[in-house]
């Protein structure tokens, strides 16, 4: 990493090019798993979809480059010369180049009447636009300084579509908008542009991570991860939110915002609790939380795990300031109507325990605890319950509205399952939910009520304290052990060690007790980020990162251990 004058630096095919509140950034990838040759314009706006193809040129020919990012510039260097980029605001990525030509080419190869990209010189002006079908918006391209031709004005079919710049030193401006906008006005320097977003990051950093030191040497970047996946309000998404990722998990799911709602608690908490109150802006009826939220589109298809009892208290421990009463009451009728929601929709008549109708409804997707039945009463689940209940019991006495009792009826009912229908004396275990067959209990998502350890006899909790153990590799916690039969190094949720796994089981270890394990857990899946990066998840034997290498929450986790690590060396 470079200095924190002008931010970390990274590699642009990992983590993409982009700035707070945009809906757009600079990467070569361009789709699930899918990298180009070149760096694309990709919006996010109706999906994720690489717009137009960035290629630099020389004499008319592509040329080779290598790629650097930092928070506020991305730099193209070739043989000849170099291409720079900065955003103008969240709409306009100005581009300049020395000594090196820019050829801006629509990606998608080819016009139909509902597909690809229509390239027209604006009437009146010396901008090009191209409108994508696929996004819905428009993209002008407005020449600031240098030489400026385009190809395929007007066109249709297939045929090439592009705009070329040169000259020795050139300058242009990139816009996404709707339908119409005011010509642009490049009021601010390159130069001007890029210290006012540098500024802009580091005071982003100043307020997420003032405790940063060289003992935390991930932090900038990670913040960087938060900052860059940040969306403006928009469509669906009504406030300012933090996606998974600007790759092709361009989401908010219904329980990865919690994890980036606790990393901006401590410095800020108004977009904190923006984060954790997202899905609950589309609540349905039954107080079912969709599974996810985008731009264009509300799923429901799935939930996610009732995490968020837990994650409130853990927010309101982290932040900076107390929360408004306002805000309390708006958080807790959304909690309990999504607990109620497990209560009411989610249980068998005469069972207390609450069922997952698939591993997606866990958000372990593809675990193993579901081989034997996708339909289960999962320890995990009830644990969660009772921690959201018994969080739902506190906000009910400090807002006075007499349903504590309620909810603690509700609690010990559930507990009282837990520990005498799920385990078997040594762990836990999940069972079809129609007739009781047991699962496998090899995965770690089993281990998951040692976020209850409070709840859980002293005993129990020594046995989930061991097992947890067995998980622990060189990286971290592993979701299978290596080396047994359903162990696979790259089998999502069979294997590889996962950030939000991490910081649950860390929280319930140092709940109940294990401080040093706890401690354990958190130095080495900090060393794994600062060694690897931000990943989706990791092999669990090598540390290598894999799938989406720039996912929020996994930088979320870094932060919250990094933070409370170095609290607790203070």
């Amino acid at each position: 990493m470079s200095s924190e004058v002008n931010g970390p630096t990274f590699v642009v095919s990992e983590i993409p090019f982009s700035m707070r509140g945009s809906w757009l950034d600079l990467s070569p990838v361009v789709g699930l798993h899918r990298h180009a040759d070149d760096i694309h314009l990709v919006s996010h706006q109706n999906g994720m979809h690489g717009v137009l193809a960035l290629v630099p040129e020389a004499s008319g020919a592509r040329v080779a480059t290598t790629v650097a990012g930092t928070p506020a510039m991305l730099r193209w260097n070739g043989p000849s010369g170099s291409i720079e980029a900065t955003f103008d605001g969240t709409h306009a990525v100005r581009l300049r180049g020395d000594g090196l030509s820019l050829r801006i080419a629509d990606a998608a190869g080819g016009l139909t009447p509902f597909t690809g990209t229509y390239l027209f010189t604006e009437p009146g002006t010396s901008c090009a636009v191209f409108t994508s079908y696929e996004t819905g918006r428009r993209y002008r391209v407005t020449p600031i300084l240098g030489e400026f031709s385009v190809e395929g004005d007007g066109q249709l079919g297939s045929v090439a579509r592009e705009v070329t710049v040169t000259g020795r030193r050139w300058e242009i401006a990139i816009e996404e908008f709707e339908t119409a906008r005011h010509p642009y006005r490049a009021s601010r320097t390159f130069q001007s542009l890029v210290e006012f977003n540098s500024r802009t990051f580091r005071d982003y950093l100043d307020a997420i991570a003032p405790w940063r030191s060289e003992e935390t040497p991930g932090a900038p970047l990670a913040a960087y991860v938060l900052w860059s996946a940040t969306v403006a309000p928009m469509g669906y998404l009504g406030r300012e939110s933090i996606l998974m990722s600007k790759h092709w998990m361009d989401k908010v799911w219904s329980w990865d915002h919690a994890f980036n709602a606790l990393a901006l608690a401590p410095g800020l908490l108004p977009e904190a609790l923006d984060q954790f109150l997202a899905p609950f802006d589309h609540q349905d009826a039954s107080g079912a939380l969709p599974d996810s939220v985008t731009h264009s589109e509300v799923l429901y298809n799935y939930v996610k795990p009732p995490i968020h009892g837990w994650a409130l208290h853990r927010l309101r421990t982290r932040a900076n300031q107390p929360l408004t009463h306002d805000h309390l009451v708006e958080i807790y009728r959304g909690l309990s109507t999504w607990t109620e929601f497990w209560l009411d929709y989610r249980r068998i008549g005469g069972h207390a325990l609450p069922y997952y109708q698939h591993g997606n409804d866990s958000g372990w997707d593809n675990a193993t605890t579901f081989d034997r039945s996708r339909v289960i009463e999962s320890p995990d689940l009830a644990a969660f319950l009772v921690v959201q209940l018994d969080t739902l019991i506190g906000l009910a006495g400090e807002l006075e509205t007499g349903d504590a009792p309620r909810w603690a009826d509700q609690r010990e009912r559930i507990l009282a399952a837990l520990c005498s229908e799920l385990w078997d004396g040594d762990r836990f275990f999940a069972r079809a939910a129609d007739d009781g067959a047991p699962s496998t209990s090899t995965s770690l998502l089993n281990l998951l009520p040692i976020l209850a350890a409070e709840r859980l006899p002293l005993e129990m909790r020594a046995r989930l304290a061991a097992h947890i153990r067995d998980h622990l590799t060189e990286f971290g916690l592993a979701t299978e052990i290596p080396g047994t039969e359903h162990y696979e190094s790259d089998g999502y949720w069979r294997g590889p060690i996962w950030a939000p796994s991490t910081v649950l089981i860390e929280s319930g270890l140092r709940a109940s007790g294990y401080v040093e394990l706890a401690d354990d857990v958190s130095r080495r899946f900090r060393t794994l980020c600062e060694r690897s990066g931000f990943a989706e998840n990791f092999d669990a034997v090598t540390g290598a990162g894999l799938r989406d290498r720039a996912y929020s929450w996994t930088a979320s986790a870094y932060l919250i251990l990094a933070g409370e690590a170095q609290a607790r060396r203070d």
